[in-house]
């Protein structure tokens, strides 16, 4: 059975154009899959706590040789990588803050980017771990950082995002980009559009 993993991480709940694109997109899903398990993260709501130097030691510790205040202290990281590795679709909502992602966001990739968990070291570097999965990541901004726009190269969200990503080894990954949404609604509903495409072309319904 298909497992879907949806990641919000805007702290506006009530108005946030990610979040309410990843909802469409769950949506859409379940309307095409009813039998798809689900589960949501909202780290808008209930951002993880900040990586402290007692965390990054437990990291960096045997798990046999863990105290039980190290064990305490990497238990949210745990349930987070537990979620990543259970799922086989990943959908994240990234709204654009300063040019980058939510502080949120960042700190749920502080928290699953662990050595031994999703990535290792190898004779030729680093290595991801988590593989074999689909990943929809779904950004929303206030301008327009397309490709040739005279600000691209403001846009450090969507090339950071690709760098960890990719890192921890989920190099399937489409960005559905909403842009200009403070503006007016044409990149809603373009971003709307690639949702639905996205949804019709998994199951098969449209031409690859």
């Amino acid at each position: 059975m298909t497992h879907v993993l949806s990641i919000t991480s805007s702290p506006v709940r009530d108005f946030s154009k990610s979040s309410a694109l990843v909802e469409r997109f769950v949506d859409a899903w379940r309307v095409a899959s009813p039998e798809t398990e689900f589960t949501t993260r909202d780290l808008g709501a209930a951002p993880p706590p900040h990586i402290d130097g007692m965390m990054i030691g437990s990291y960096y510790t045997d798990e046999e040789m863990r105290t039980n205040e190290q064990r305490a202290a990497i238990a949210h990281s745990d349930e987070l990588i537990e979620e990543l590795i259970a799922a086989d679709i990943i959908v994240i909502g990234a709204p654009m803050h300063n040019f980058g992602i939510s502080s949120s966001l960042k700190t749920w990739i502080d928290h699953v980017a662990r050595v031994g968990r999703t990535f290792t070291y190898g004779e030729n570097g680093p290595e991801g771990l988590i593989r074999g999965k689909k990943v929809y990541v779904i950004t929303a901004s206030g301008g327009t950082y397309s490709d040739g726009s005279p600000v691209q190269a403001m846009d450090h969200q969507i090339p950071s995002l690709k760098t960890v990503l990719n890192f921890l080894g989920l190099e399937d990954v489409t960005f559905i980009r909403a842009y200009g949404v403070s503006g007016g609604d044409q990149g809603i509903r373009v971003a709307e559009a690639e949702i639905d495409y996205a949804i019709l072309n998994h199951f098969g319904s449209v031409a690859a």
